[in-house]
């Protein structure tokens, strides 16, 4: 019989939401300016989930801190500026949530106000009973965002599921001392995610 635990935990983008066209459009529009200007969306995908600083060094390695800082902060602006408009949620998810008996928060690298703006914007918000963001710590595949809402809940880390679609949820899960569920219609790479051997995999939100 599969386990069912007392805490969910959820990325967002590529697990609950189809944002990826909105993030690479976003990106896309602060690259414009710079000599990655034509980064394609199926390579920004593989990113999604991670930290933009991970992106812009990789990208553009002479860049100061300082002018990452500044893109970053553009690249917020421009991304709230779509007001999600090519966003939409994964078909099932609304049900999965509905139906699943523990307490659910997030664990997304998007700050916890956009997390909750995005998740009321597509009738979401309501399933989850706390919605953690990356606040000023580390993100993905660090632990910390996991680990904060295990101390709001008072939560064992054995009572906890994290659900994912990438390499960095699944290794940020693991470094937490969670067990990982690993989606297969996010965007992350299959094989990625094998390396840090998810205790499940599924391909549609019901069979949670």
């Amino acid at each position: 019989m599969v386990p069912r635990f007392p805490v969910y935990l959820f990325d967002v983008d590529g697990t609950l939401l189809d944002s990826a066209a909105d993030i690479c459009g976003a990106i896309q529009a602060v690259l414009a300016t710079t000599r990655q200007n034509s980064v394609s969306d199926q390579f920004l995908r593989r990113y999604i989930g991670r930290h933009l600083l991970d992106l812009f060094q990789d990208l553009l390695p002479e860049y100061s801190k300082e002018q990452m800082d500044a893109m970053i902060a553009d690249y917020r602006s421009v991304y709230l500026a779509r007001n999600h408009a090519s966003t939409q949620a994964y078909p099932g998810v609304a049900e999965a949530l509905a139906a699943l008996p523990g307490r659910k928060s997030t664990a997304t690298t998007k700050g916890t106000p956009t997390t909750r703006r995005v998740l009321e914007q597509f009738g979401l918000l309501s399933y989850f009973d706390h919605v953690q963001g990356t606040d000023g710590f580390p993100a993905k595949p660090e632990p910390d965002v996991i680990l904060a809402s295990l101390q709001v809940f008072g939560a064992a880390r054995e009572d906890c599921l994290l659900v994912g679609d990438s390499p960095a949820d699944m290794e940020a899960g693991r470094r937490a001392g969670v067990k990982t569920c690993a989606v297969l219609w996010g965007y992350g790479e299959r094989e990625g995610m094998a390396e840090w051997k998810p205790d499940f995999w599924i391909a549609h939100p019901s069979e949670l």
